[in-house]
């Protein structure tokens, strides 16, 4: 990959002028901190809007994103391929096309649409992953599905499914431009879990919100794959707010993509119409939200170094290898 863009010269820490006059200004910031890596036309830091479950939730994001001039670099589903139909998965692979926006869906099934009740007792049992033969045939149906009708971004929070989706992409069977994106769901929280998805073939992988600057730090050590990172999280996993943190949080975890979440909303997976005023009310928030992370970089003089509009691959990435 080519080196992350150095930070702008002007930038500056929130409040830094102000507490340093007081005395309090915050400590130089170590060069050693940043992350080496970029995407692959050098940018740091890409965006993405979630949780739009349908092709209308998608005609609002993209009208408010044209509204507001929020770029959008990747649109992602949760409720899963299996609760669109064709013709609604084709609705929104062509209103992305036409904005030159990644569409990413979630494959299924998953702990919290199955039988299984230890994904709803206090330890969580098995998580959200995919159980037994039926449930990882299921995902690739979805991933299958999904390809044949243009999507070539998937969401998996499995790392069977993610291995196994990874060995029919490298054999032909799902396109070679498919990506993978790890699911929040399972994110890792160490750089030998971050590095063990990268192998299995992610491309792109969630971390939890609540991992620390230095966590980040530790992870661009020893691995170069994009993270997915919650500016602001759902409450269901944790309803974090790290805006202020914006400009650090790239610099520290480039390359990354910045996901516009929404906390103190309530849950809609899986979607279905009952949910609609919701979904469309959501969706338009997101992207409100998204509007005022840029603003605060902008005002702080970090908003440079945004990857180009259009742009998806990940890169070179360093994978397992696959047995014939």
């Amino acid at each position: 990959m080519n080196d992350a863009p150095a930070p702008s010269p002007g930038a500056r820490r929130p409040g830094g002028t102000a507490l340093t006059a007081l005395g309090l200004g915050p400590a130089p910031l170590s060069p050693a901190d940043a992350s080496p890596h970029s995407f692959p036309d050098g940018g740091s830091w890409r965006t993405e809007v979630p949780s739009v479950e349908s092709p209308e939730a998608l005609g609002v994001v993209l009208e408010e994103s044209a509204r507001l001039d929020v770029p959008v670099h990747r649109i992602s589903q949760g409720s899963g391929v299996w609760m669109l139909t064709d013709a609604e998965i084709t609705e929104m692979v062509q209103g992305c096309a036409e904005r030159d926006v990644e569409l990413c869906l979630f494959t299924g099934p998953r702990g919290t649409w199955d039988t299984g009740a230890s994904v709803r007792t206090d330890s969580g049992g098995a998580g959200l992953r995919s159980r037994g033969h039926d449930a990882l045939a299921g995902c690739v149906e979805d991933a299958l599905r999904a390809t044949g009708l243009g999507v070539r971004c998937l969401l998996v929070a499995d790392e069977g499914v993610l291995w196994t989706l990874h060995r029919l992409r490298a054999q032909g069977v799902l396109p070679a431009d498919t990506t993978f994106k790890v699911s929040a769901l399972i994110g890792p929280v160490n750089p030998a879990s971050f590095a063990v998805f990268e192998q299995l073939g992610a491309d792109s992988i969630n971390i939890p919100s609540d991992l620390t600057l230095a966590h980040l730090t530790e992870i661009r050590r020893v691995s170069g794959a994009p993270m997915d990172l919650y500016i602001e999280a759902p409450d269901d996993l944790g309803g974090y707010v790290r805006m202020y943190e914006v400009a650090e949080l790239i610099r520290r975890g480039a390359p990354l993509y910045l996901k516009f979440g929404l906390s103190r909303s309530p849950g809609i997976y899986p979607y279905g119409r009952h949910l609609r005023e919701t979904a469309l009310s959501t969706a338009r928030e997101r992207v409100r939200r998204g509007r005022l992370a840029l603003d605060l970089l902008a005002r702080h003089g970090a908003d440079g170094g945004m990857a180009a509009l259009g742009s998806r691959l990940p890169g070179p990435l360093h994978r397992f290898g696959i047995s014939s």
